[in-house]
């Protein structure tokens, strides 16, 4: 049994005082059957690391380099993430991809740095609405997948969870209808089968990401093949992202 997967990005939201006293709102919250992330910014990692610690609630970071270290100007390494309690990294989310040009290869660097260090990985995967209204999803999405993953041998494939953010259900309200998100998340875990097998793709945890809220939660969350959610701006108050961390009570 796949175990369903709750994880918060907070984006570019939050000081270090603020980031700290909505973990320790969201700290209880994380006693149900799932599994929890929070992902603030670079800058509240430690603070929020020291509320967290012991705690079922894991600490996330939102990206990293895709080089140990180094004259990288602004970035920030797998060591400096490790050593502030980061255990998952989000990598290839929509916002990197598009804004700020990620490619697939440059994404893969990052996703076998991370595994190389212990990191769990949680891939972003998604199509635009161009690509979607040219009937391009499955095409994006296999290219992303294939790319994300490339070089990864079967045994990591434990710590990586892919989530399908479709980009035009980011920050928009917009959410694709629970049957064509399940959809994309079935040919995602067509992929991995053809990819490494049966086992594997049933064993791979896949998360929506894409305008989840408390009203549409368990909608999402009933269908066969969607195992958690990737949560963005209903992540950043308690009063929204307790009742997505509790769906099944």
């Amino acid at each position: 049994m796949r175990k369903t997967f709750i994880a918060g990005n907070w984006k570019m939201h939050k000081t270090v005082s603020e980031a700290v006293a909505l973990a320790k709102e969201l700290v209880p919250a994380a006693d149900g059957n799932s599994r929890y992330l929070i992902a603030p910014p670079f800058t509240a990692l430690s603070a929020v690391g020291e509320v967290v610690k012991g705690t079922p609630l894991l600490l996330g970071a939102q990206n990293m380099s895709n080089a140990e270290s180094g004259a990288h100007t602004g970035e920030v390494s797998v060591h400096m993430l490790k050593d502030v309690g980061v255990k998952v990294v989000i990598l290839g989310h929509s916002e990197r991809r598009l804004i700020y040009g990620e490619k697939d290869a440059f994404i893969n660097e990052k996703v076998k740095l991370a595994l190389d260090n212990d990191l769990e990985v949680i891939l972003c995967v998604g199509e635009t609405l161009e690509q979607r209204e040219a009937g391009e999803v499955e095409q994006v999405v296999r290219t992303q997948v294939e790319g994300g993953l490339k070089g990864i041998p079967e045994g990591f494939l434990d710590k990586v969870t892919i989530a399908y953010e479709p980009v035009w259900a980011i920050g928009t309200g917009k959410t694709a209808t629970p049957e064509d998100a399940d959809a994309v998340h079935a040919f995602i875990r067509k992929v991995i089968k053809e990819l490494y097998g049966d086992k594997a793709a049933e064993a791979m945890v896949i998360q929506y990401g894409g305008s989840v809220k408390p009203g549409n939660v368990k909608e999402l969350m009933a269908m066969k093949n969607i195992d958690g959610a990737l949560v963005g701006g209903a992540a950043l108050k308690a009063e929204t992202f307790v009742p997505i961390m509790k769906y099944d009570s």
